[in-house]
């Protein structure tokens, strides 16, 4: 049997966000000149581009005077904090949380979705995730040696609907699925599912009895006013088979802080916490006073953070469109981008070594999240406006470099 070592290479690691510098990269050969500029990690969002919520490190270090009192919450976290956080995410999310019985504060929303899988997850057990969606969806299942069951996404075929294969994802539900895992809104395409394909997930997951675990973390930052739908919000599925994950580290620019939270199955929560006490024993004691600001922001500082977000979205499309060649379906939601490329001359896993060595722009490859998008790769344009702005273009200049003679 593998060692954890030996499952995490397999993973996939030296692609994933952040472990860039795992990348073999002596064997690249650039083509011209190594191009001038602020480096760029689009990978992930620059934390220090925006601020996080007015007056969340006095409340983190109020936190830290508390001492003990909050450094020892219970395990599911503290009970003052859950009641006041699930009082304001039942009102944003038109449910009923019970602080108590089905809600627990976790070690960021990576932390959720890790203790949601292994709550639910045995082995060979088979798990609907979409193509393309977070790649970690994908490397859980497969750690947990469940069997992946692909539902694909065509997110170019309309732009008032995610485009998720229901048919298929009916036939997967038939042939055995235990648990459909999904993001709203998509990562890495931004895009939002519509309400009838929420309510169409709600239904096959209530009639074959399918638990469902959706990521909502950039549930927040919708664009142009669109409608979006929770899950948990519709009463067609038992709420006993349904876990939504919620978290400040994006939006809210709370990253460092390692805070999330799931709700949803009382049952699943409980088991939750029990991995939970395991693994970490409870999300961060005082990281976990600075949820006291979620969902507390000054008038309008919500508003105006979406705004700064869109005005990059669109000038990054625009660049892109301009460039010719590429294909890019604008973010509804969120902070990714995920442009289809001209052919290139060089692999999508070579050309972002390429990108990183020559330009100093760092992007996710398409291959992270499905092996069919060789042709793709995700940025997270939360970045200081201006360098985001140029590092695009030093993005279009490369490609133009590598694309392929018998396209130009």
């Amino acid at each position: 049997m593998d060692s954890i070592e030996e499952k995490f290479l397999k993973l996939g690691a030296e692609f994933a966000p952040g472990q860039e510098v795992r990348q073999k990269t002596k064997e690249v050969e650039l083509r011209g000149e190594k191009i001038s500029g602020t480096p760029v990690d689009f990978s992930h969002g620059d934390v220090d581009a925006f601020e996080p919520i007015p007056g969340s490190l006095d409340v983190f270090i109020e936190g830290v005077h508390l001492g003990g009192k909050q450094a020892y919450t219970e395990y599911r976290g503290s009970k003052i904090i859950r009641e006041k956080v699930a009082e304001k995410l039942s009102d944003f999310m038109g449910t009923t949380i019970n602080p108590d019985l089905n809600f627990i504060i976790t070690p960021g929303t990576q932390g959720a979705l890790f203790l949601a899988m292994g709550s639910i997850v045995s082995r060979r057990d088979k798990v609907a995730i979409v193509v393309p969606d977070y790649f970690a969806n994908r490397k859980l299942v497969e750690f947990f040696e469940g069997e992946v069951v692909p539902i694909q996404m065509d997110y170019f075929k309309s732009d008032s609907a995610a485009g998720l294969d229901l048919t298929q994802l009916e036939d997967s539900f038939k042939a055995g699925v235990k648990l459909f895992l999904f993001s709203n809104p998509n990562n890495p395409t931004g895009v939002i599912y519509s309400e009838d394909e929420i309510w169409r997930i709600a239904e096959l997951a209530q009639q074959y009895g399918v638990t469902v675990i959706v990521d909502e973390l950039y549930s927040r930052q919708i664009f142009e006013g669109r409608a979006f739908t929770h899950l948990c919000a519709e009463n067609i599925v038992d709420p006993e088979n349904v876990i939504t994950i919620m978290g400040p580290s994006k939006t809210e620019s709370l990253s460092g802080y390692r805070l999330g939270v799931a709700f949803g199955s009382a049952k699943i929560i409980d088991r939750m916490e029990k991995l939970q006490a395991i693994v970490s024993l409870r999300a961060g004691g005082y990281s976990q006073a600075v949820m006291k600001s979620w969902f507390s922001e000054p008038e309008g500082w919500m508003e105006e953070r979406i705004a700064q977000h869109q005005a990059i979205r669109d000038d990054l499309i625009s660049k892109l469109r301009a460039a010719g060649g590429f294909e890019v379906r604008a973010t509804e939601a969120g902070s990714y981008l995920f442009p289809r490329i001209p052919d290139l001359g060089v692999p999508i896993n070579e050309f972002v070594k390429i990108l990183r060595l020559q330009a100093g722009v760092t992007v996710t490859p398409g291959t992270e999240f499905g092996p069919q998008y060789i042709d793709s790769f995700r940025i997270n344009f939360s970045q200081n406006h201006k360098e985001a702005v140029d590092a695009i273009d030093r993005v279009i200049q490369v490609v133009e470099a590598y694309r392929n003679e018998h396209v130009r």
